[in-house]
């Protein structure tokens, strides 16, 4: 069995449920330590740092150049 609506849902009712679906602009801060775009209040994904403190060690990629 499917569920039938009862009554009409008014545009108004319809816009007010759906008023918390819009999505928001990520806030997007230079990096103190490398200069790296990074979103506020989490960790570097290029230096591994937050708030000052190594927090996570990054790898540096090596990219071999002869390979073709």
């Amino acid at each position: 069995m499917m569920a039938v609506q009862q009554n009409k849902v008014s545009p108004a009712r319809r816009n007010k449920r759906r008023s918390h679906d819009a999505l928001r602009a990520v806030h997007v801060m230079e990096c103190p330590e490398c200069g790296a775009q990074k979103r506020s209040h989490h960790i570097c994904p290029q230096c591994g740092m937050y708030n000052g403190l190594q927090v996570l060690r990054v790898q540096a990629l090596e990219v071999d150049e002869d390979e073709d």
